[in-house]
């Protein structure tokens, strides 16, 4: 669990440094997976998991399909001196985040006891509920942000000149 939430962090912030919308929306998928991978760690099943994944790709396809159309003709340069801090940084704070026990909230938070019937309850109660209140929080942003992006001038965002 430590190694997924590192590298989490590694895509984070590796997501400020890219300026392509295909590596933005890579770096989104693989966020997306590690985000995944983790709740369905956390949790007994993977059922908010998999539709978590679900969501999250159907979004990032909706993305693909409107950046292709706005931006098809951009090259795409890579350069491995913007990777090299994320690279450095990566292993230093695996290794602080092992020595200190700030991931044993974590641990509490994993819900593989078997006494417990009602597993969906377990998203609505203390632990998951903050996490299931992000994902509403970031959903009814998204909306927010997306009705005001097309408002704007009535029609499509691209520029049609």
């Amino acid at each position: 669990m430590k190694i997924i939430i590192t590298l989490m962090f590694a895509m984070s912030s590796l997501f400020i440094f890219l300026n392509h919308p295909i590596s933005m929306g890579l770096t989104l998928i693989v966020q997306t997976i590690l985000l995944a991978m983790l709740t369905g760690l956390m949790n007994m099943n993977f059922w908010f998991s998999y539709i978590l994944f679900l969501v999250m790709i159907g979004g990032l396809l909706i993305l693909f399909i409107y950046m292709t159309s706005v931006a098809s003709n951009e090259k795409f340069k890579f350069s491995i001196f913007n990777i090299v801090p994320i690279i450095i940084w990566m292993p230093i704070m695996f290794f602080i985040n092992s020595s200190t026990n700030k991931f044993k909230v974590l641990e509490t938070l994993n819900m593989k006891d078997n006494n417990s019937i009602f597993y969906l309850f377990k998203y609505f109660n203390f632990p998951s509920m903050m996490m299931a209140l992000f994902a509403m929080i970031y959903l009814l942003l998204t909306l927010i942000v997306v009705v005001k992006l097309t408002k704007k001038n009535l029609g499509p965002i691209r520029q049609n000149s």
